[in-house]
């Protein structure tokens, strides 16, 4: 299994617009695309501008044939259109993880 971590930070005062603008534009194709995420999360304490979504893939060509599918869809083009004109990312971080051999996770 592949896991894929994004930390994804945004302007102060805009996470709320942010993920109001993903939840309608870009939420669902990306659903359609990568399965459901393994977790989607909002950071309560440290930098509370900041929010984490996790995805799980068989193996990196897994991943790759998914995320090749999500970037030529012209509604996900659409959504990244929106966000950048919205501007309200600062940086993203992206992690490939594997589990720990010794803790499998549940989730396939």
């Amino acid at each position: 299994m592949l896991i894929d971590h994004r930390t994804y930070v945004c302007r102060p005062g805009t996470i709320r617009k942010h993920l109001a603008l993903y939840e309608e534009h870009g939420w669902a194709v990306q659903r359609r695309h990568l399965g459901e995420p393994l977790a989607y999360l909002l950071t309560e304490t440290g930098d509370v501008n900041s929010y984490v979504h996790i995805w799980c893939y068989e193996d990196a060509a897994d991943r790759a044939r998914r995320r090749a599918a999500l970037q030529a869809d012209p509604e996900w083009q659409n959504f990244l259109a929106i966000s950048a004109e919205a501007g309200y990312l600062l940086s993203q971080q992206n992690s490939l993880m594997q589990p720990a051999p010794f803790a499998p996770l549940a989730k396939a």
